[in-house]
């Protein structure tokens, strides 16, 4: 009997960017708002790389919605932003100043515990006063429904809860969505992973080391050969006192090259061009990891069901085409649409009509166009076919491709800066790989530094991490435990690795009756809970329960 359930106006699951927005939309508004979150505090379970602009052509800014924003949740604002084309140790260096600035009003660096745990503060605030609040350590593992019809949210610490919304700002590996069938783990090509490491900085080394003024920061971004093929990047941007650097690889390019995701970012940290800004005392304060939706594949075009409405990476709204990496902002934006949706639904007497005007605010607002541009959708999807794919990449290392490049020279850079062709980019080895590996041959100069860096070892990365291990309830648990069938979480999963026994996953040969059979085991303790394994193994996954799993200090 769901009428003996508590009952608000609105419940958004999720403290992140994106839920923030919503419940503070929605509290100036007078509704009445519940927020849950997973997390021992908002930020606890979120990383990203993380840069969070401010567009102009945005209808919601984040310091617009929370005033003192800047000055109290986020690190430096990003001024420069440059792209190094690498092929051993020679490197092209190209200025990304117009890309970067293309529709931005500000762009600041960000760790995702401390701005996080702000916004929740200000957010709690905000929607005591309409009657609701919020509330840490709360898992929200499922819809309630009233015959086939979402009334609400269950959670595993509460009773059932039913709203008129519900708000699901719950990241990538959304339960939510999956539960209202809207979001599925079936390909590895529609998700990217990424892994960082958050590196700590002395005194005034930042403004030395990057020739940048105090509060002044820079973003660069690293491209080519350094990443055993595998399709992707790297990152490194300056916070107030530490750097966060790291990689950013189509899941489908980690697993079919069986790329190991730590090696792929020591590879990065110890290439001599970050020397000089990484110096001779490394020290790592965190690793981390997550999924990351690729928007041009699965934005969801109308990310609602019921009284259900996805922001953010719930709804897959995260830009990522080339060297435009867009998110939080975008769940920003996502996360306040979604609740003046429901406040123009509510004045109107019809709140089951909220979701479709969230749809139409993203196609008003030009959101939808951004996270799928209808230029890759008709062009850039063509570079993706396989017989295509190759013969462009064999075009562009070829003669008559390095005679092209070397034709350009710099003014190859003002390709690179451009939105349009950015926006159609399509996702093969050729733009993330080759082209770049060709440019740095061809017009680059040799890094003649020496890098000293030493990364740590996983089993210390994964020591460093802070864990509440909820003894008997694993959140992951092996379907098919043969090789065949999981064997690929082995080397694709950030805290695993073929031959080390520390960490999720680890595969053996296990004899039986006279026959050795390779099989995979599994320990969820040293989990990161980055849904890596959801993707590439036969698995159940959820999330831990509330206040649970790993915790992330800087995020």
């Amino acid at each position: 009997m769901t009428d003996d359930y508590e009952h608000y106006e609105a419940v958004v699951v999720g403290a992140g960017p994106g839920g923030a927005a919503a419940a503070a939309t929605l509290a100036r508004n007078g509704i009445e708002t519940l927020v849950l979150e997973r997390g021992v505090d908002a930020g606890s379970k979120n990383v990203s790389g993380g840069l969070l602009y401010a567009e102009e052509s945005s209808p919601y800014t984040i310091d617009e919605l929370f005033p003192g924003f800047r000055e109290e949740a986020s690190d430096r604002e990003v001024t420069d932003h440059y792209i190094h084309n690498i092929s051993g140790r020679n490197v092209k260096t190209f200025d990304l100043g117009d890309l970067h600035h293309h529709d931005t009003e500000w762009a600041d660096s960000v760790l995702r515990r401390k701005m996080d745990s702000w916004l929740a503060r200000e957010v709690h605030e905000m929607t005591r006063e309409t009657g609701g609040g919020l509330l840490t350590e709360v898992r929200v593992n499922g819809l309630l429904r009233e015959g086939a019809e979402i009334v609400g949210v269950t959670c595993d610490e509460l009773d059932p809860i039913k709203a008129d919304v519900v708000i699901a700002a719950d990241g990538v590996n959304s339960e939510l969505a999956r539960d209202a069938g809207l979001m599925d783990w079936e390909e590895p090509e529609e998700w990217f992973q990424g892994v960082k490491a958050v590196v700590d900085m002395p005194d005034g080394a930042i403004e030395d080391r990057f020739n940048v003024d105090d509060e002044e920061g820079v973003a660069h971004l690293f491209s080519g050969d350094l990443f055993q093929n595998v399709r992707g990047g790297g990152f490194l941007y300056t916070n107030d006192q530490s750097l966060s650097i790291g990689t950013v690889f189509h899941l489908d390019s980690i697993a079919d090259e069986r790329a190991e995701p730590q090696q792929l970012l020591d590879g990065l940290l110890t290439h001599p061009l970050l020397a000089d800004w990484l110096g001779d005392d490394y020290e790592e304060l965190e690793y981390s990891a997550k999924l990351v939706p690729d928007s041009k594949k699965v934005a969801h075009p109308s990310p609602y069901r019921d009284r259900l409405l996805l922001v953010g990476d719930a709804a897959g709204q995260m830009q990522a085409q080339g060297p435009i990496i867009k998110g939080m902002n975008h769940a920003v934006t996502a996360g306040a649409l979604a609740a003046e949706a429901f406040v123009d639904a509510r004045s109107r007497g019809d709140t089951s009509a909220a979701g479709e005007r969230y749809v139409s605010k993203l196609e008003n607002e030009g959101v939808m166009d951004k996270l799928r541009p209808t230029r890759y959708r008709t062009l850039g999807k063509l570079g993706e076919v396989g017989p295509v794919a190759s013969a462009m990449n064999a075009v562009a290392d070829s003669a008559v491709g390095r005679a092209a490049v070397s034709a350009l020279g710099d003014r190859a850079e003002s390709l690179f800066n451009s939105p349009f062709l950015m926006g159609m980019l399509p996702d093969t080895r050729m733009g993330y790989v080759t082209v770049p590996t060709v440019i740095a041959e061809e017009l680059g100069d040799p890094v003649e530094g020496v890098n000293t860096v030493e990364p740590p070892e996983l089993d210390d990365r994964i020591g460093d991490l802070t864990y509440d291990i909820d003894e008997g309830n694993p959140h992951i648990e092996l379907r098919d435990n043969a090789f065949a069938a999981s064997g690929t979480a082995v080397t694709a999963c950030p805290v695993s690795a073929k031959d080390f026994g520390g960490g999720c996953y680890r595969d053996e040969y296990v004899g039986t009756n006279g026959t050795e059979e390779h099989v995979v085991s599994l320990d969820t303790q040293p989990c990161v809970e980055c849904g890596t394994c959801a993707v590439v193994a036969d698995t159940d996954w959820t999330h831990p329960r509330g206040g649970k799993g790993v915790e992330y200090e800087q995020g």
